[in-house]
């Protein structure tokens, strides 16, 4: 027959107003839709029935459904700073201007070069990726592998930042129903009874779902339920926000596009809902299978329920004479409505052997031709439907004739959509009556309570009557997942499943064959459901073929885990605010200001900005550090520490769990005191330090390092929530409430003495590692005696809000004391002339306590700690095993950090043995010289021995071994 092209209907269309055009452009051409439209159905009413080509054999496609388990029509949308690839477009609204771009395909949708992968498909068998690359040629590899990482990935990355904005929020309710359909309205209404809030979520512009297309009086339904719902207070109503993903607990998340691809609006583009509530309703309707036959991908094949989506929604018709293939009753009503527009059905092929129900007598008095007992033996065409070729359905004969058409109206049944019931656990049952998966009202999701607190309702219950015709009986539904059912040229046909990603029946059939009987495992191997739609319309007939494969019942093989998004969420929505300078919020403390007016030089430590040092006219980075450090060990200096994490740790149960934390014991700690602890994974490696202080009977404040903060809270609250569960410990960070100031100095103790107040600051009732609580300066403060830097110290806790305001007073008190402001790099020289170790310097996640020299840190009183078990293994106990000292050059060179100590002879590679490397390394103000500390074999055991470094230059300087501790051995100055 001669090839017709789709076209806007002359009448009908209730989402559409005619009056509006919309011009847009494809691929280059200029076009024009209506108001309403979608971009499919522009495209459609403009003639264009292929939209896209499959992602690995690079097949004609065009639309198959009408909402978001589309598979086909996507779209590259937009330009610039505002493209995006794999815009579905059958659920994106056309607004004016937008361009797109077909997506797949080079040079051009129509002719493209990929499309000969179609003709080598018999090379590409599923699992070929998996059997290509094992044990592969390294020939084969390399002709292979750069071919298969450059045909990666469906559509094109935009390379330009988006300059759209989008916002996160969140919302309460007592009870949300997913599904604006007359299921859904109805439910809400039923729960709004009292004060009961109601929220109401449904995924399109237009409420009602498909009721209007598919029933009589619809409209006036929807029209009187919404009416009733906007007249309670407590009731919202949300359009154009789709349910992405329901968790434990009664949690949901929501996609809410505001201004989706209309940026002249000034408002954020998408919102990001969470939403806490007690109960979900889940109205979340049915889909429509597709039919398994040969070249049931050819544009212009489609769900018989998306046919009459477009004729009735948009008016368009996608062929002019059609074709309806079903095994269901529901198809002939796409037949009657298609009828009633004008256009020609050629036939309704019914695959059950009778047809006498009400829908199919409403047919017959239409004149419509109804073939049953048949099926669809191949499709004739290529880039559009030209025909069908019709067979007995069982198999049995050959052909029995042929239809011109030019569009194929497929119905294979309906299948509920149990995704968001079933990501937090609900149970589904197999229907065998309606064949289909539904929700088990026996086994749903669980609650915080308990108790099940997801329910489904109307079709996502597997009830497939609308609320308008009750009344309404239909035959069963046969179960029809290929056709014909038998056929000896079934293994040479083309019949498809997953549409996006090309998996065939035979490729399941092949799974099955090669032992993938879990249908998890043929998914992955045959990517079958893993496409940008999540395999919507494909899984139920993959695993209804891999059952008749494995010669099982469709129960016993089971369903793919749903696993959310039900639809993908772009990583703006996500992110929301989070991007740019507030991807990772600049963390500040209360003297940030202060330090930059002083001209601090400043480091990135974690999320925070610490004063690296504070250079004065004339002088460079190293200059103001020497004098930093000066100033401490001769006078006094302050040191902003308010970046150091803080956890407070507190319950009947802390002091054990502090000891399982700690290497050391910490339940034996007296209250006022304080206690150096190392922190171990479960695999024994040293991950964190800091001083632990008691506080009362059953609350300890540990500190950490600056980066750690939030890794080590989280680290405790993974084994209390996972391993200790019952044991009563709260934890809370509390690093940004307080404050914390270092006043480290000879003159120390007399610069906070100015201050005034009610603690004793003398040695004898504050002595090294105690902590007191009072007033210093009119402010409440915790000071504690601890050093970082070997030098009497003292670090002031105040609340976060009068920070500032101790810092000014202790440089307005000490002016004539040389009160100096230290940075981190002054901090830095000073532990490692004291050869205090730091966290990411020395320890690089290899190393464990016992190779620092802290094995006085570990209790032999306890039984057990975390990661007490991985320190005895072998590897752990090796004398072997490097351990720290420090390092001074013998010539007087600086030892670069990082350098490696070489050993005699070379390693498989060609390269020289090591037997060491420097962690850090400095010039030392305090000795005028390189000092350098390092993990070496036998370290402590070789103290004297001179070794030789390799620099990245090819020189090598000679270092001897020392003692870590540079300075002050006796720990003196500690005290003053």
């Amino acid at each position: 027959m001669s090839q017709t092209r789709p076209f806007r209907l002359p009448q009908g269309g209730r989402l559409i107003d005619r009056a509006y055009q919309v011009p847009f452009r494809f691929d280059g051409r200029h076009l024009r839709g209506l108001q309403g439209d979608t971009l499919a159905s522009a495209l459609l009413a403009n003639g264009q029935m292929m939209m896209g080509r499959s992602f690995k054999y690079h097949r004609p496609r065009g639309p198959v459904a009408s909402g978001a388990e589309e598979p086909n029509a996507l779209f590259g949308l937009g330009q610039g700073g505002r493209f995006e690839p794999n815009q579905r477009g059958t659920t994106t609204e056309l607004l004016q201007g937008m361009v797109l771009r077909s997506q797949n395909c080079w040079p051009s949708l129509d002719a493209d070069i990929g499309a000969v992968n179609s003709w080598l498909s018999p090379m590409f068998p599923a699992g070929f990726y998996y059997k290509t690359f094992i044990h592969p040629r390294p020939f084969w590899k390399h002709l292979f592998e750069p071919v298969i990482r450059h045909s990666a990935g469906l559509g094109r990355a935009p390379t330009k930042a988006d300059p759209d904005s989008y916002e996160q929020a969140y919302d309460f309710a007592d009870v949300v129903v997913v599904g604006g359909g007359v299921a859904g309205l109805e439910a809400a209404l039923k729960a709004a009874k009292g004060r009961t809030r109601v929220l109401v979520m449904e995924q399109s512009s237009h409420w009602g779902g498909r009721t209007p297309v598919d029933h009589t009086g619809g409209e006036a339904r929807i029209a009187e339920l919404l009416d009733q719902l906007r007249a309670k207070k407590h009731v919202t109503l949300r359009r154009n926000c789709m349910a992405t993903g329901l968790y434990d607990h009664g949690y949901l998340l929501a996609r809410e596009a505001l201004a989706d691809h209309d940026p002249n609006q000034g408002i954020p583009r998408q919102r990001l809902w969470r939403i806490r509530t007690g109960q979900v309703i889940v109205a979340t309707g049915a889909l429509e299978r597709p039919l398994a036959f040969a070249g049931n991908d050819v544009p212009g094949v489609m769900l018989a329920s998306a046919m009459r989506d477009f004729i009735v929604d948009y008016g368009v018709a996608p062929g002019q004479r059609i074709v309806v293939v079903t095994n269901n009753d529901d198809a002939y009503r796409t037949a009657l409505i298609a009828a009633e527009a004008g256009l020609e059905v050629a036939a309704i092929i019914d695959a059950r052997p009778d047809a006498d129900g009400e829908l199919p007598q409403a047919a017959r008095a239409q004149n419509i031709p109804v073939l049953t007992g048949t099926g669809i033996a191949k499709i004739k065409g290529g880039r559009q439907v030209e025909g069908v070729t019709i067979c007995d359905q069982s198999g049995e004969g050959k052909s029995t004739g042929g239809l011109d058409c030019d569009a194929v109206a497929m119905s294979g049944g309906w299948s509920p959509v149990v995704h968001l019931y079933s990501h937090c656990g609900g149970k589904l049952l197999w229907d065998e009556d309606h064949a289909m998966f539904r929700p088990d009202a026996s086994r749903p999701p669980l609650g915080a309570d308990g108790q099940g607190n997801v329910t489904a309702t109307g079709a996502a219950n597997g009830d497939l009557r609308s609320a308008g015709d009750l009344e309404r009986t239909e035959a069963p539904t046969m179960p029809v997942w290929v056709m014909p059912a038998a056929a000896p040229y079934r293994m040479r046909a083309k019949m498809w499943l997953d549409y996006q990603n090309d998996v065939k029946v035979t490729d399941v059939e092949l799974a099955a064959r090669e032992g993938y009987a879990s249908v998890e495992h043929t998914k992955r191997y045959t990517t079958l459901g893993m496409a940008t739609d999540q395999g919507k319309i494909s899984n139920i007939n993959g695993l209804a073929v891999l059952s008749n494969a494995l010669n099982q019942p469709i129960p016993q093989t089971g369903t793919t885990t749903f696993r959310p998004p039900y639809t993908p969420l772009t990583l703006a929505t996500i992110a929301a605010d989070a991007r740019g300078e507030a991807f990772q919020p600049l963390r500040k403390t209360p003297m940030h200001a202060w330090h930059q007016g002083k001209g601090a030089s400043w480091e990135p430590v974690g999320q925070w900005r610490r004063p690296y040092c504070y250079p004065r006219a004339g002088e460079d980075r190293h200059a103001a550090v020497t004098r930093e450090i000066k100033a401490v060990r001769k006078g006094v200096g302050t040191l902003d520490a308010s970046t150091l994490g803080k956890i407070l740790v507190k319950g009947p149960d802390a002091g054990r769990f502090m000891d399982m934390m700690y290497t050391n014991m910490m339940s034996t700690l007296p209250v006022g005191k304080c206690r150096y602890g190392l922190m171990c994974s479960e695999n024994g490696f040293l991950m964190d330090d800091g001083v632990v202080a008691r506080l009362s009977d059953d609350t300890w404040l540990c500190h950490t390092t600056t980066g750690g903060a939030e890794r080590i809270h989280g680290h405790m609250e993974d084994w209390l929530q996972c391993e200790w569960w019952d044991w009563q410990v709260y934890t809370a960070n509390v690093t940004e409430q307080y404050a914390q100031i270092a006043v480290a100095g000879p003159k120390a103790r007399e610069l906070l003495g100015r201050l005034g107040g009610d603690i004793d600051l003398s040695q004898e009732a504050l002595p090294f590692m105690q902590w007191a609580e009072g007033e210093l300066a009119g402010m409440p403060v915790r000071v504690f005696r601890i050093s970082f830097s070997g030098e009497l110290s003292f670090e002031i806790a105040a609340p976060a809000g009068r920070g500032l305001e101790l810092w000014e007073k202790l440089h307005e008190v000490g002016t004539d004391l040389g009160v100096t402001p230290y940075g981190t790099e002054a901090m830095h020289i000073m532990r490692a002339e004291k050869g205090y170790i730091m966290i990411g310097d020395e320890t690089d996640g290899t190393v464990i306590p016992q190779d620092l020299g802290l094995g006085w840190a570990i209790s032999k009183k306890k039984t057990d700690y975390i990661g007490k078990r991985a320190q005895t293994r072998s590897h752990m106990t090796d004398g072997r095993r490097w351990q720290l000292v420090g390092l001074e050059s013998v010539d007087g060179q600086m030892i670069p950090d990082g350098a490696y100590a070489v050993d005699e002879g070379e390693n498989d590679n060609g390269q020289r043995n090591v037997q060491g490397r420097v962690t850090s390394t400095y010039h030392s103000p305090t000795l005028d010289q390189p000092i350098a500390m390092g993990l070496v074999r036998h370290g402590r055991d070789r103290m004297g021995q001179v070794i030789e470094f390799a620099t990245p230059a090819g020189q090598s300087i000679r270092a001897r071994i020392t003692d870590p501790v540079f300075y002050d051995k006796d720990g003196g100055r500690l005290n003053g």
